[in-house]
């Protein structure tokens, strides 16, 4: 009975088109949720996507595990991001084959330098945060999954487009919620210094407690200048990111009394039943997110 049992669940197994498909789609690995989401918007069907780091998960300094390196190896393909946003990374590929190829998802951008003191010169690494350097980030993974998997070349080369016309119009929706702002509010105050790109395409400016995560001790000297700059301004909200801890922002908060309005989604997805299950509704739930909050006590004040 037993064996007749087994016999017909292996029967039921191989008659399973999903499953099939499942075991036989190539295996891309993104080193983080953001990344695996564009890859999976480029890829389609055609290639199963998975990431490295789970959502809410801190980025910068992660430790991989064997069972990462074993993903890796069974890889026909990583995806990074580069300008030190993955610090572990070349200790994490020595450990893999030359063989497996690589792409590096800022090739081809001009990145911009962390506008700060303590780690002049070196790249900010949140280029996915301008929807317009996105699309850079689109054709170096159509360009890589074409090398790939040639024979689908053209359902990449359709997606990879269809995904840009989203970007478009999101450019367009994050432009018409900044117009809302009044210019003097036009200020994102934030944990971390994730924001430059987004903040250069859409004028607004930005204040921080540390400049990327891997540097995340908030001296007394930027937590005074960071409060003074909300008062001097009178900012009605500060906000803080999903994979840091509010803290320091809640002192912003309580010394100036601006409100803490809100949770911004930029290194890590939320997960499918979050508010920022991809790129997509990462950089709308953020934009609401920053309206409402700068929005809101505008409109108490007028009253």
């Amino acid at each position: 009975m037993a064996a007749v049992i087994l016999t017909a669940l292996m029967g039921c197994t191989a008659a399973s088109p999903l499953r099939q498909q499942e075991v036989t789609r190539p295996r891309v690995l993104a080193s983080f949720t953001i990344l695996a989401d564009l890859a999976q918007a480029v890829a389609g069907d055609h290639l199963e996507v998975t990431s490295l780091i789970k959502p809410g998960a801190e980025v910068h300094g992660y430790e991989p595990t064997p069972s990462d390196l074993r993903q890796a190896a069974a890889a026909v393909l990583i995806v990074d991001n580069g300008l030190n946003m993955e610090s572990w990374r070349e200790r994490f590929y020595t450990d893999l084959p030359d063989s497996i190829p690589r792409v590096t998802l800022t090739q081809g951008i001009e990145p911009l330098s962390i506008g700060d003191a303590a780690v002049a010169g070196r790249p900010n690494p949140h280029a996915w945060m301008s929807p317009r350097l996105a699309m850079v980030y689109v054709e170096n993974l159509r360009q890589a999954f074409t090398e790939a998997a040639p024979e689908h070349r053209e359902a990449f080369a359709a997606n990879a487009a269809a995904y840009n016309q989203q970007l478009l119009q999101l450019d367009e929706e994050l432009r018409q919620a900044v117009a809302r702002l009044p210019e003097e509010r036009r200020l994102l105050v934030t944990c971390e210094g994730a924001f430059s790109y987004l903040a250069r395409d859409y004028g607004l400016e930005e204040a921080y407690l540390w400049p990327v995560n891997g540097d995340s001790e908030v001296t007394a000297q930027r937590l005074a200048g960071v409060i003074r700059l909300v008062e001097e301004r009178q900012l009605p909200a500060v906000f803080c990111e999903s994979t840091v801890s509010s803290a320091a922002q809640e002192e912003v908060a309580a010394a100036t009394g601006a409100r803490l309005a809100g949770v911004f989604y930029v290194d890590s997805l939320s997960g499918p039943q979050g508010p920022a299950p991809t790129l997509l509704e990462l950089q709308r739930h953020n934009i609401r997110t920053l309206t409402d909050g700068l929005l809101q006590d505008a409109r108490q004040a007028a009253f």
